[in-house]
């Protein structure tokens, strides 16, 4: 994945560099920020590029990622793979979503750890069969708390308020 980051720094402007970065599962804001402070962008300007890069799959994983698993699973090469993520990334966080429903979905997506944000919560929702118009402001708001998270402790409070 370093390599690939380090392609995408080589041949794009910084900004596209971070969207591109921020688009990419498991680092989404949690790496495109300090990557944006490792480019001396400002706060606010680096935090809305990773913002706005990590929120471009949502859709696309959200209504596309059921027919592409059930693709996958119809060949045995990668089925036991594609039902091993299915199980795993369902076992992480299918009770939170259940028991708390949108809420739930919001705090998956909002702590930025590893195994969190908007890639897993668009998956997660996905096979919940959760409503769009209720998996959306979920991942949405969830994305907005990751990232002043990220922000804050990328840039220190002093960075981003002085």
């Amino acid at each position: 994945m370093q390599g690939l980051v380090e392609t995408i720094l080589e041949t794009l402007p910084a900004e596209a560099a971070i969207m591109i970065v921020a688009v990419l599962p498991v680092i989404e804001v949690r790496g495109a920020i300090p990557l944006a402070v490792s480019l001396g962008l400002p706060p606010f300007y680096g935090t809305f590029l990773s913002f706005v890069g990590s929120l471009i799959p949502f859709p696309f994983v959200f209504f596309f990622i059921r027919p592409i698993f059930r693709y996958l699973r119809s060949k045995e090469a990668v089925k036991h793979l594609v039902d091993s993520f299915i199980e795993r990334t369902m076992r992480n966080n299918r009770d939170k979503v259940e028991k708390y429903g949108a809420l739930g979905l919001l705090l998956l997506v909002a702590i930025p750890l590893p195994g969190t944000g908007v890639w897993t919560g668009s998956i997660v929702a996905a096979l919940m069969d959760m409503r769009f118009k209720l998996a959306c402001p979920a991942i949405f708001i969830g994305n907005v708390i990751a990232a002043i998270i990220v922000m804050v402790v990328s840039y220190g409070v002093a960075g981003v308020v002085g």
